[in-house]
């Protein structure tokens, strides 16, 4: 409750800006009450030359020209107020964005202190010796291994290499896949000759007995 309270809590320039916009307002209402009365005082001026009396006519125009007057007055009152509301609307704006600069900036102070520059010069020195302690060891190990250790192994490296490329190639099948089926029965050779065939060799022995 507490909390929820301090947040929505009605800062001094939240009034300040409440009253002028209120005040604005009231403004906006007298002069719709000013011009009400503007046009009333035309429509008496119109009746009363209607009617001859010169006389209430201009009477009836100095009281529209006093309200227009009032108008005017109210217009750059009107004026004045939006002008001071957008000011300090604009003012608190603006501060609202200094302070979030003035946030960033200390953030951004913390993070330079958390990498300071001895911090970076300390971990690039750490990092040269373990490079440094790396070579040691690889130079020690170097000169205990001999030529053909070193052949050695690299052939289990490639021996390693030749499990990993056997390991990722598919399984062969065990069984044996079907044989395909072959008709080995040799077709009939057929006994008489075709109709075809044999009307030519009739007329050929035809031709032989004459």
């Amino acid at each position: 409750m507490g909390a929820g309270a301090s947040k929505n809590k009605i800062t001094s320039q939240d009034k300040a800006i409440l009253d002028l916009k209120v005040q604005r307002d009231k403004l906006k209402r007298y002069q719709k009450n000013i011009n009400k009365v503007i046009e009333k005082e035309i429509e008496a001026a119109k009746l009363a030359l209607q009617q001859d009396n010169k006389q209430k006519a201009l009477l009836a125009l100095k009281k529209k020209k006093y309200q227009v007057q009032l108008l005017e007055k109210t217009d750059q009152q009107l004026l004045n107020l939006e002008e001071l509301t957008h000011s300090i609307e604009y003012a608190l704006v603006e501060k609202q964005v200094l302070e979030g600069l003035q946030k960033g900036n200390d953030v951004l102070k913390e993070i330079h202190k958390e990498t300071s520059l001895e911090a970076v010069e300390k971990l690039m020195d750490d990092t040269a010796d373990a490079i440094a302690y790396q070579n040691e060891i690889d130079e020690m190990l170097h000169g205990l291994i001999s030529a053909e250790d070193e052949e050695e192994i690299e052939r289990e490296l490639e021996a390693l290499r030749e499990e990993e490329i056997d390991a990722e190639l598919p399984e062969v099948p065990a069984n044996k896949l079907p044989e395909p089926v072959v008709d080995h029965e040799i077709p009939s050779v057929p006994t008489h000759v075709p109709k075809q065939a044999e009307k030519p060799r009739k007329e050929k022995q035809a031709m032989m007995a004459t």
